[in-house]
C-alpha cells in the first residue's frame, strides 16, 4: 500500500508537551459506528463484567546517553539504546552516527563506557558496555535520561519529572525505551473502578523500542522493515484471555504494544498461546485480527506504523474521519495527548 494514504496535516499546537492531571481526565474519542466524545475516566462504564483489559507492564529505562568519543577531536555523541542483545550489549541509535566506526570507545562517566562493535547502518549501531545486567541498569539510572520522543520539545534535555510522567503506574519489568503511551492515562482510581465493575485485568510485557519513533521513509508499506521487540505472554494471561473469549467476554488491549503482542501470540483460530521472544509484526489494512475486540490508544503520527495499525483495526476511512474530528475539536496528540477507544470493524481499503 502507498504510505501516502496514511498522511495527514497536524497543527504543531495540537502536540501535547505535558501530560494532563489527573491522567484519566484526558479526553477519549470513541470510534465505532459513530464518534462520541468522552473522557478516559468513563472507560469502566463502557466495559462489562467478564471483559478482559490487557496492559503492557514494561518499564521505560533512562536509555538516552551523551558521551565523549575517546579519540582526539571527535567530540560527543548522543546514544539512544533500543534493544538489548545480551546483558552488556545493546543495539542503539546514534547522533551523529558517522563518528562511530568499529572499535570506537565512548565515555559516559567514570563508571560507564562502551565500545562500538559494528559500523553504523542508517543511524543504528551495536555497543558493548563495560558493565552488564543489573549493574548496567544502575549506571543508566545515574547517567542516562528519559528517551522522550523527538516531538516533545525539551531544548535543555529531559526534565526530572519526565521519569515519572513518561511511565505507567503499573510499570514493572525494565527494558522499554519508549512508553506504552495509552497506559499513561491509567490511574489507581480507574483500576479500582474496573475491579468494581467485574472487569478482569491482566498483564503482558513488550519492551517498546525506539524504532517506534522512526518515520516510515519508503513509499510503499511492502518495503518497510519493522524493528524487532522482545515480548512475553505468560500461560496465566493466555488462559485468562481464552477463557473470557469462550464465555463471551471482550478483549481490550491498552495500547498498540499490547495488541501487537497478543496478535503475535494468537493462532489462526484466535487462541492465545504462551509466547516469549522477538516480534516484528507489521500490521496494515487487510490484516485479520484474531485476539482483540477493542483498542485503547493515543493519537499517532502521520505516515507512522501506528496510524497504519489503527487504520487496519478500525478502517482507514473511519480513522481519517476520527482524526479530522479530533483536530477540529482540539484533542491533544501523541504521547502525552488524549486517547481514543476503537471498535474493530470491517476493512474499508
Amino acid at each position: 500500500m502507498k504510505v501516502s494514504l496514511f498522511d495527514f496535516d497536524l497543527p504543531r499546537e495540537l502536540i501535547a508537551e505535558e501530560p494532563i492531571s489527573p491522567r484519566d481526565a484526558a479526553r477519549l474519542l470513541m470510534v465505532g459506528d459513530q464518534l462520541q466524545d468522552q473522557t478516559v475516566a468513563v472507560l469502566p462504564e463502557l466495559l462489562a463484567q467478564g471483559d478482559v483489559v490487557v496492559f503492557n507492564n514494561t518499564r521505560v529505562i533512562p536509555a538516552r546517553l551523551v558521551g565523549a568519543i575517546d579519540r582526539p577531536g571527535r567530540g560527543t555523541v548522543e546514544i539512544t539504546l533500543h534493544k538489548e542483545i545480551e546483558p552488556a550489549r545493546w543495539k542503539a541509535f546514534a547522533r551523529p552516527a558517522k563518528k562511530l566506526i568499529t572499535g570506537t570507545k565512548i565515555l559516559f562517566s567514570n563508571e560507564l563506557r562502551c565500545v562500538v562493535n559494528k559500523p553504523h547502518m542508517q543511524g543504528e549501531t551495536d555497543l558493548t558496555f563495560n558493565v552488564s545486567g543489573s549493574a548496567l541498569r544502575a549506571q543508566l539510572e545515574l547517567t542516562g535520561s528519559t528517551p522522550l520522543p523527538p516531538y516533545i520539545a525539551r531544548p535543555e534535555g529531559a526534565l526530572a519529572r519526565d521519569r515519572r510522567d513518561y511511565q505507567t503506574i503499573y510499570a514493572e519489568h525494565d527494558g522499554a525505551v519508549a512508553a506504552p503511551t495509552a497506559g499513561l492515562h491509567i490511574t489507581e482510581t480507574l483500576l479500582d473502578a474496573l475491579d468494581a465493575k467485574g472487569v478482569i485485568r491482566t498483564m503482558v510485557t513488550l519492551h517498546v523500542g525506539a524504532g517506534t519513533f522512526l518515520p516510515v521513509k519508503v513509499d510503499d508499506t511492502e518495503d518497510h522493515v519493522m524493528h524487532a521487540e522482545w515480548g512475553r505472554v505468560n500461560a496465566a494471561t493466555a488462559e485468562i484471555i481464552n477463557a473470557a473469549r469462550k464465555s463471551g467476554g471482550r478483549i481490550i488491549a491498552v495500547g498498540t504494544t499490547s495488541l501487537r503482542l497478543l496478535e503475535a501470540a494468537a493462532d489462526e483460530n484466535g487462541v492465545v498461546k504462551p509466547f516469549e521472544g522477538d516480534t516484528s509484526l507489521f500490521i496494515t489494512p487487510g490484516y485479520r485480527f484474531k485476539a482483540v475486540d477493542l483498542l485503547l490508544t493515543n493519537f499517532h503520527l502521520p505516515r507512522s506504523t501506528l496510524f497504519m495499525l489503527v487504520a487496519a483495526f478500525a478502517g482507514l476511512d473511519r480513522m481519517q474521519s476520527a482524526y479530522t474530528h479530533a483536530k477540529s475539536a482540539g484533542y491533544r496528540f501523541y504521547s502525552f495527548g488524549d486517547a481514543c477507544l476503537l471498535k474493530m470493524c470491517s476493512r474499508d481499503v
